[in-house]
């Protein structure tokens, strides 16, 4: 592997097999900065005991709180940021010999027939709830020309879909070029010829809507958009500083879905937020039952220090949040039963993910990897060679059953 060689670092599976573990954190929202916590800790505990020699922090936790963990948490050997041009003092201080060459190389650590592609860093939207750019700061966008270098160098490694990311991938652009151009970007990633691409992250303020044209007519940019709308009510969206209001967005998702025939949208919403009232929620309630997204996340609230809706408080119980995250989601999954059921008896390619037991577990062009619907496939029909089943291998399926948040089907021969 070229980074060992050149770095004189091996990246190993097994903390057994390791003499340095390098914890990479959040601190996005409290249960991801615990989580990231008890691993500094687990962490820590491996190197008392003598099972590793070193332990070093990266991201977002340590990029915001990186004087109170040092204070708190001594033992750890360093402590550094998120952002990529920490890479060459984390390599040094691992002990490796950092080559500038190798900018861009990556070791795949998805499975390898999927990978995520970072068009940009940071953000410039002031969103009240969220403290990414208080830890990642203004958006600032990768050149395109080094986006399409490591998008090859995937490529050359069997990557089949490529899922681009960015805190908002729609601004992508505008800092370098004087103009958005995910559209262009968004081309020239096609030409390389993923089997697919997936656009995660839209903003739906001042969306873009020239890239819609491309969504549709480039058959490896799949009929699928992520855009995080987070609330139904005006109100909430004008506390939240979301720069939209909710007859904007119909309009907008009226014209996504009249521009992009069949597209599947993905959104993510917030409950909990500390000016919603039980009537701000009957609006979200409705929207969302209106609008009927494909898919569907929904959080409680989490109130982060120095975001501008810290002062506001929080003032929904957790209790009435968790609540109010069901009811939700028990309209979603009357949505989405509905959606999935209309998938029976089609036939679509299927990626698949993992084989387990001899069931083949993968998605459909409308499903992100880790957080959308999977297909549970056992069996095929008559002239299906089972023999060539393999993970990351793309397969006509029949739909034969539909749940809420899975579909079933059985692989199909070729047509």
């Amino acid at each position: 592997m070229a980074q060992a060689e050149a770095n004189q670092i091996l990246v190993v599976d097994s903390v057994e097999d390791a003499d340095t573990v390098l914890i990479n954190t959040c601190g996005f929202i409290d249960a991801a900065k615990q989580e990231s916590i008890d691993h500094i800790l687990e962490g820590v505990s491996l190197k008392k005991a003598g099972q590793v020699d070193q332990v070093f922090v990266m991201g977002c936790l340590s990029d915001r709180y990186a004087a109170d963990l040092q204070a708190e948490i001594p033992e750890v050997d360093q402590y550094f940021g998120s952002s990529h041009k920490s890479i060459p003092d984390v390599i040094r201080a691992l002990g490796g010999d950092f080559r500038k060459e190798l900018l861009g190389e990556r070791r795949v650590s998805t499975p390898r027939h999927f990978a995520y592609l970072k068009i940009s860093e940071g953000c410039d939207n002031p969103c009240s709830f969220c403290a990414i750019p208080l830890m990642r700061g203004g958006h600032v966008s990768t050149p395109m020309e080094d986006l399409l270098a490591e998008a090859r160098a995937l490529k050359a490694k069997g990557v089949r879909e490529l899922v681009v990311i960015g805190q908002d991938t729609t601004y992508y652009g505008l800092d370098l070029y004087g103009k958005r151009t995910l559209d262009e970007l968004l081309k020239r990633l096609s030409d390389i010829g993923f089997d697919w691409i997936r656009l995660l992250y839209a903003y739906p303020a001042k969306f873009p809507e020239h890239i819609l044209p491309v969504i549709r007519e480039r058959e490896n940019i799949v009929k699928y958009l992520d855009m995080p709308i987070q609330h139904g009510s005006t109100e909430v969206l004008k506390s939240m500083r979301r720069g939209i209001t909710r007859n904007r967005l119909e309009e907008l998702i009226g014209t996504i879905r009249a521009e992009v025939p069949g597209i599947r949208l993905r959104t993510t919403m917030i409950v909990g937020y500390p000016t919603e009232t039980k009537a701000h929620f009957d609006e979200m309630l409705d929207f969302v039952g209106r609008m009927r997204f494909d898919r569907l996340g929904c959080f409680p609230y989490s109130q982060e220090d120095a975001t501008t809706a810290f002062d506001l408080g929080d003032a929904v119980s957790q209790k009435e949040k968790q609540r109010r995250v069901k009811t939700l989601m028990a309209l979603q999954e009357t949505v989405s039963l509905e959606k999935n059921r209309a998938l029976i008896g089609s036939v679509l390619p299927v990626l698949v993910d993992r084989i387990e037991d001899g069931v083949a577990y993968g998605r459909t062009a409308y499903d992100c990897p880790e957080v959308d619907n999977e297909v549970c496939v056992q069996g095929g029909e008559p002239g299906f060679d089972a023999g060539t089943l393999e993970v990351g291998g793309m397969y006509p399926v029949e739909i034969t059953d539909a749940e809420a948040f899975d579909l079933f089907g059985e692989f199909t021969a070729p047509r």
